[in-house]
């Protein structure tokens, strides 16, 4: 496959298929206000006669960009105007767009692979990090493409990023790396002027998406931040016509780029409309609303995502109004967190079927808390506990939901900037898309509730099992070890080994009948081992 150009073609007279192509207008009219008072519209017509419209956006000295990315091959149409009308914002032409190799766009394809797939058919196992505040790093002067050269070189696809970025979280959670103001309006935080943007910072953020694109990495791009900073905590100021002129510039800017994945309206859209992050219904019908909102102004078609901060009631009950306006959930639930039980992160797969129960859209497990660095201060004391073995057991409860995962360290979360090194959970992570990716083939795999053993366990103990359709591969994993016996599976012989998430070791084991009980290796005393177990038929698929 191609990979992706992080450069974007100019005013283009040919165009490879997938990429994006930038047609630039130019106006000498003085315009009060050029982000307001004109605006400026796309219309390609592809070879088969469908049309998609495009916003544009202002970029400075009276000049417009219309950034669009073709999805056929052929010979295609384009029309630029204005509203008001400008004759010396109209351009009309033709552009060949020419055959490429590529896995195109991510797409939501709910009930198939994990709930992604790319264009081509690829199935996508989502493998995140969370760096909320990484374009206002670069902003201020740091250079982030090392540390997305190594998230890509580790496996990582997916990103979660703020296009607006807080200077703060509570309650002690001031940015360190703060050098200057990362207000993307104009005016400031006590006089702001919503109907302009800051250029400077976009032109940042036009640079970290395009080698996100070039690197293969994909970008959830929140659109508002935490509900409960201004301005969204205020929806008497941030009212909802400088709302929709916020988010219009930000797909006009950034719709046409491979790279985006998700449009995620609001961090922990519950904080709608007032700031308080608890379980409002007012909260689902925004949501409903701005989804199909977004979806009419993005041409390009990219995963609508909510994400969450409470858990219940289920989406499906939430979005029954309306439940094909969000593509899917970005589900966040911590597990256990205390002094004496974050290590095993208990009651994240219950929780996760309590809420996505019904859910008929896609979902990624994309928050169970942030790997605390103990080298820091301690300023969000809900990270305390949030130990490498919380990291390892959430992520691995997560994932046998048969959910991609996206998780998060104090090194590069938000008010922290170490980019240079990872926390000691990280391997952990790696182990398993390993296991995943490499060992079984996740995409062919689905909960299997129907193996689950019998009998009573402690909270967070009880094994958790996946299979495939027709029981070629069956994966077990086995939150604090022990004995795991399976009911009857097909004739045939399966040879059975265990996976260490500790360290990627795969142990081979003899081969084994239809029925059986397993014990998993012993060790970690007060914190018993977490183990996987995989069962593969001859020919069944496992590696």
């Amino acid at each position: 496959m191609a990979v992706d150009s992080g450069e974007v073609s100019t005013n283009p007279g040919s165009l490879p298929y997938r990429t994006v192509g930038e047609w630039v207008v130019r106006s000498g009219r003085a315009y009060s206000n050029p982000f307001a008072d004109v605006a400026v519209i796309g219309t390609f017509t592809a070879p088969s006669g469908a049309q998609v419209r495009v916003p544009g956006f202002y970029d400075g000295d009276g000049m417009w960009r219309v950034r669009f990315n073709p999805g056929e091959e052929g010979h295609w149409r384009y029309n630029i105007h204005s509203n008001p009308a400008d004759l010396e914002l109209a351009a009309e032409a033709e552009v060949e767009v020419t055959p490429r190799s590529t896995r195109g766009f991510l797409k939501a394809t709910p009930g198939r692979t994990w709930g992604f797939e790319y264009e081509n058919g690829e199935p996508a196992f989502l493998f995140g990090d969370t760096t909320y505040n990484l374009f206002g790093m670069a902003y201020c002067g740091t250079d982030v493409r090392p540390f997305l050269e190594r998230r890509a070189r580790q496996g990582f696809n997916l990103l979660r990023v703020r296009l607006p970025v807080s200077h703060f979280h509570p309650p002690e959670g001031y940015s360190d790396w703060q050098t200057r103001r990362t207000w993307p309006w104009g005016g400031s935080e006590q006089a702001p002027l919503f109907d302009r943007f800051n250029l400077d910072y976009f032109a940042v953020v036009d640079r970290v998406v395009r080698a996100a694109n070039e690197l293969g990495l994909g970008l959830e791009m929140i659109m508002e931040g935490w509900g409960f900073e201004f301005p969204f905590n205020n929806r008497g100021i941030f009212v909802p016509e400088w709302e929709e002129l916020w988010m219009r510039y930000l797909i006009a800017r950034y719709d046409a780029f491979a790279s985006t994945y998700f449009w995620t309206p609001l961090n922990e859209y519950e904080f709608y409309p007032n700031g308080d992050w608890n379980y409002k219904p007012v909260a689902d019908r925004w949501a409903m609303r701005v989804a199909r909102w977004i979806k009419s102004e993005s041409a390009h078609g990219h995963v609508l995502s909510m994400h969450n901060g409470p858990t219940m009631p289920p989406f499906a009950e939430r979005f029954a109004l309306d439940p094909d306006a969000v593509d899917a959930i970005m589900f966040q639930t911590w597990g256990t967190v205390g002094e004496h039980d974050a290590w095993l992160a208990a009651g994240i797969e219950d929780r996760i079927d309590e809420s996505l129960g019904g859910w008929r859209g896609a979902a990624v497990f994309a928050e169970w808390g942030y790997e605390r660095n103990p080298d820091f201060e301690l300023k969000i004391p809900g990270h305390l506990h949030c130990d490498p073995e919380h990291t390892r057991r959430g992520a691995w409860r997560g994932a046998f939901r048969g959910l991609g995962i996206i998780h998060g360290w104090e090194n590069s979360w938000g008010p922290w900037q170490v980019l240079d090194r990872d926390q000691a959970g990280m391997p952990y992570l790696l182990h398993l898309r390993h296991f995943l990716t490499e060992v079984v083939p996740f995409h062919q795999l689905r909960p299997a509730p129907q193996l689950h053993p019998d009998g009573e366990f402690a909270p967070g103990h009880q094994p958790m099992v996946m299979s495939t359709q027709d029981h070629d591969v069956v994966a077990a994993y086995l939150p604090v070890g022990g004995t795991l016996t399976l009911p009857r599976l097909p004739d045939g012989e399966y040879a059975s080994r265990w996976y260490d998430p500790r360290t990627g070791e795969l142990r081979p084991t003899e081969t084994v009948a239809t029925e059986a009980t397993y014990s998993a290796p012993e060790g970690g005393d007060a914190h018993p081992w977490d183990w996987a177990l995989v069962l593969s038929r001859e020919g069944g698929g496992a590696s």
